[in-house]
Parts: C-alpha cells; sequence; structure tokens
C-alpha cells in the first residue's frame, strides 16, 4: 500500500522588529488607512541582520518539537530570499538543526513555495524515499524591497512557518489528499528581480533592478483565477464541496484575493483565514502561519475540512487539503 504524507508538526518563527502602518507613512506618500483598505495589512515584522537561514532554523526547530521528533530524512526549504544564490539554503539550515547529513534542497516557486514544498515533501514519501520531511516556508523580503515603493514595501513581511510530515496510510488524520499544481511562465515579468541572475547580473548605475517589482493589477486578477481554479480542481480531487469546507486558506498576499477566491468558490467569508494584517505577505512562509494563528487563536480544530491554496511568482499556482489532526503549533 502507497503511504501518504501527514501533517505531525507546525512550528513559526517572526523578527522581533514589528513595523506599523503608521511608521511607513513617515518615509512613504501613504497612510494607515490606505494600506488596510488595499490589503488588509496593519502591520509585518522586519529582520534586522538576520537571515532567512536564523528563521527557519528557528521554525524548523519548533515544528520537530510540535511533532515530538529530533529526526526527519528529509528538508525542504521554500524561498525567494536565499542566505546566498549559491549554495541552496537548505543544507545549512539541515545542519544546524542537528540532521546530520539528511538530503536538503530549496524550492523557488515564490508564495507558492509552501504548498510546492508540501507536494515534494509527499512524492518523496509516496515513493519510499522518505518517511519524516521537514518543509519550511522561509522568507526575509525586507532585504529585496525599494524602501521607497510603497506599492512593495507596505505589503511584504519576514517569517518563517514550517511543518513536519510523516508517512501515514490512508485516511490518516492529517493526511494530505492531493495536490493541484501549475505554472505559466509567460507571466514572469509580472514578479520579478530583474538583476542577480544569469539574464542580468547587475544594471550598472541604476539599483532598481535589484529589488523585488511586482505589476499590482494583473497580479490580482490572475491570483484570483488561478487560486480558484487550482482550489476547484483540488476539491474535485478530495471529493468534497465548498459547503463541506471548514476553513479556507490561502496565501496570504491581499484580503480583497483571498474574498474574491471565496466567493468565486462558494465558501462563507467567515470560514477564510485571514493573517495577513498581523504580518503581512510574508511569501512562502504566509500558509504555516496563518495556519498556526488559527491553531493558537482555537479557530483551527481536530476535524476540520481546511483547503490550501497559493500564487506566486513564476507564475506558479498550488493547491491541497487535508483534514486537520491533533497537532499543536509551536
Amino acid at each position: 500500500m502507497t503511504a501518504i504524507a501527514a501533517l505531525a508538526g507546525l512550528g513559526t518563527a517572526l523578527p522581533s522588529r514589528r513595523v506599523t502602518n503608521e511608521e511607513l507613512s513617515r518615509t512613504l506618500d501613504t497612510d494607515d488607512q490606505w494600506i488596510r483598505s488595499r490589503t488588509g495589512i496593519a502591520q509585518r515584522f522586519w529582520s534586522a541582520g538576520v537571515a532567512t537561514s536564523d528563521l527557519a532554523v528557528e521554525a524548523g526547530r519548533n515544528a520537530l518539537r510540535s511533532a515530538g521528533s529530533d529526526a526527519v530524512d528529509m528538508v525542504i526549504v521554500a524561498t525567494t530570499t536565499p542566505d546566498h544564490a549559491c549554495p541552496a539554503t537548505a543544507p545549512d539550515v539541515a545542519s544546524r538543526l542537528g540532521l546530520g547529513t539528511v538530503p536538503a534542497f530549496d524550492v523557488a516557486a515564490v508564495c507558492s513555495g509552501f504548498v510546492y514544498g508540501l507536494a515534494c515533501a509527499a512524492a518523496h514519501i509516496a515513493a519510499d524515499l522518505a518517511a519524516r520531511v521537514l518543509v519550511i516556508g522561509a522568507e526575509t523580503y525586507s532585504t529585496i524591497l525599494d524602501p521607497g515603493d510603497r506599492s512593495t514595501s507596505v505589503i511584504f513581511g519576514d517569517g518563517a512557518g514550517a511543518a513536519v510530515l510523516r508517512a501515514a496510510g490512508p485516511g490518516a488524520p492529517g493526511g494530505f489528499l492531493g495536490f493541484d499544481l501549475g505554472s505559466d511562465g509567460s507571466l514572469k515579468d509580472l514578479i520579478i528581480i530583474p538583476d542577480g541572475g544569469s539574464r542580468q547580473r547587475t544594471s550598472k548605475g541604476d539599483p532598481a533592478g535589484s529589488y523585488f517589482t511586482m505589476q499590482g493589477k494583473p497580479v490580482f486578477r490572475h491570483a484570483v483565477d488561478r487560486m480558484t481554479e487550482s482550489a476547484e480542481a483540488l476539491l474535485e480531487k478530495a471529493g468534497w464541496t465548498a459547503g463541506t469546507v471548514d476553513w479556507f486558506v490561502g496565501h496570504q498576499a491581499n484580503a480583497r484575493i483571498l474574498r474574491a477566491v471565496a466567493d468565486g468558490l462558494g465558501v462563507k467569508s467567515d470560514r477564510v483565514i485571514i493573517d495577513m494584517d498581523r504580518v503581512g505577505n510574508t511569501s512562502a512562509a504566509s500558509i504555516p502561519l496563518a495556519l498556526a494563528r488559527a491553531v493558537t487563536d482555537g479557530n483551527l480544530v481536530p476535524g476540520d475540512r481546511v483547503l490550501l491554496s497559493a500564487f506566486g511568482g513564476g507564475v506558479t499556482w498550488g493547491s491541497s487539503a487535508l483534514v486537520w489532526p491533533d497537532v499543536p503549533a509551536l
């Protein structure tokens, strides 16, 4: 019998520096009302001298404690902000967690990264290449934002969220019921850092090329369409209807995007988990951070049917679903 992947642990990490909308309004042409009305964000956390790996290690350690485990067979780190262009961040994280010489690699799917990482972990478990996998979404977006660009600086925050997945039999609590993944590289310029790769190493005399850029309006439209389509496909795979979903946990990009997707699916608005008000858009870390908040707040309880969906640069998208297990969030 082919094993499935089941959630066994959940951990998070946030930098200590809290950045409010009011603080940003001192240097940007914006204010708290403008930011809240367009994004739903009230604050975010930015790192100061903290690297992506530092947050990943903390979240990973908490996830291992949540799972009651000190060992896994593989580590996957989803991130857009690795410590270095080379090497990958995951091997360093695995080493610092004391996990020995287990295979470890990064996933670069931007805001869809955590869902892609879960799918990678589930595939390795199904292929009997691993029995326990640590999946971490970790970001330090404050290191790639143009401080003078209000269209991005008000949106993104830093943080990390991690999950331990274990091999289990079909029907096990926390078992992932399938995945729907996709991409469209023709839209790569919608979300991009122009410089730093083999296509364009540096822009002489123009630092703007090293900053993260995003075309807000088309991203909004494509995010709603793709997340809705992907989530619908996943519901069909799981044999669920929108009315049976207890909680929709989407990538925390924008409150209006999440509500539009929920409306398109037919999920009630009070069944949508919102966490970007507290942490902003944390890209690959956003879904595990939102799940942890829902558990801590007492909203998400064992037995709840949970639908996950994300959209990110590439462009990429992905969805999954599970019946929530009895797992603490640390």
